[in-house]
Order: structure tokens, then C-alpha cells, then sequence
């Protein structure tokens, strides 16, 4: 495979809007990224990406562009409830071929801030499954684990464990 190096200077971080569905469904037609989330079927990611993309209105989504191109994004899936709205859980996906240059680790941190600061957000949490990748830099970000399910995710005939993992941000 020739990859080629993103320079983290050229990248541009802003708002998810909807112009930014169409990525997504890109992203999460790969069967090997799509392995990491919970959906199966087209149905089921279009119903994802629905969601995923309904929290831009809040102003509650990042997106990175290299190139005025999106690469990567992140949502926080922000609380209605008043007891509630001190904890929320997130998503993040980082286009396949740039993976491992960073990006999704100025994401998070980009993510964190916008949690603190526009939210008041205290405690990020998010559910990765066993064998992701993504847990080492989840860890390396700070987040630790405080549980797991075991046998949550049944693709063919193979179960993975679904792992929860929080950071304080206040």
C-alpha cells in the first residue's frame, strides 16, 4: 500500500454540518471499518449516519478536513436530560488511509474542548470493542476502563466484548 504522510499543519477542523453525511456513508461502507461499530446492514448505518449527523444542529460535531477534504470526524451525543448532561458519550471515526499520523488524536483533543467549554461536559464516555486499536489511544488520551460486556457483538458466528472506557475532563 502506498500511503503518504498527512502533514497535521494542513488540517482544518470545524463544525460537522450535513454536507458531511456523504463521507461518513463512505467511511462505514468498509467492512473493515465497519467491523468496529455496531451496524450490519446499509439500513442500519443510514439510520446511524442520520443520527450521527442530527447532532450537528447542537454544534456538537468536529470535522477534519485535509485538503478542504473531511478525513475524520467526531460527534458528542449530547444529554436532554438536566442529570444527565454532565456525562456524554462519543463517537469518532478517522478515514482508513489516515489512520496513524495523528489525526485522531488532535480530534479528541479538539473533542475534549468543545465538551468543557461549549457543554460543561465533566466525564466523556465511549464503547469500544475488544480488539479495536483505537482503545491504545483512548488509553494514551487518558480514558480508562470501568467495565465491559462480554458477548455483545455477534458478527457470523464470533462474539466480541463491548469495553467502557470514561475520561474526567473536570
Amino acid at each position: 500500500m502506498n500511503r503518504h504522510k498527512t502533514p497535521l499543519s494542513h488540517l482544518n477542523f470545524r463544525l460537522t454540518d450535513r454536507s458531511d453525511a456523504p463521507y461518513l456513508t463512505k467511511w462505514l461502507s468498509d467492512p473493515e471499518v465497519l467491523h468496529w461499530f455496531p451496524m450490519l446492514t446499509q439500513p442500519e448505518v443510514a439510520d446511524a449516519i442520520r443520527i450521527w449527523i442530527g447532532y450537528s444542529r447542537f454544534g456538537s460535531g468536529i470535522t477534519v478536513e485535509h485538503n478542504n477534504v473531511p478525513c475524520a470526524m467526531a460527534t458528542l451525543y449530547i444529554q436532554a436530560y438536566e442529570k444527565l448532561k454532565h456525562t456524554c458519550l462519543f463517537s469518532i471515526i478517522v478515514q482508513k488511509d489516515q489512520r496513524g499520523y495523528g489525526i485522531g488524536g488532535l480530534l479528541m483533543e479538539k473533542l475534549m474542548e468543545l465538551a468543557q467549554e461549549k457543554f460543561n461536559i465533566s466525564i466523556l464516555h465511549l464503547e469500544v470493542y475488544e480488539g479495536n486499536p483505537a482503545r491504545k489511544m483512548y488509553a494514551k488520551l487518558g480514558f480508562t476502563e470501568f467495565g465491559c460486556q462480554e458477548r455483545f457483538i455477534k458478527e457470523k458466528n464470533t462474539y466480541l466484548a463491548k469495553i467502557f472506557m470514561q475520561k474526567r475532563l473536570i
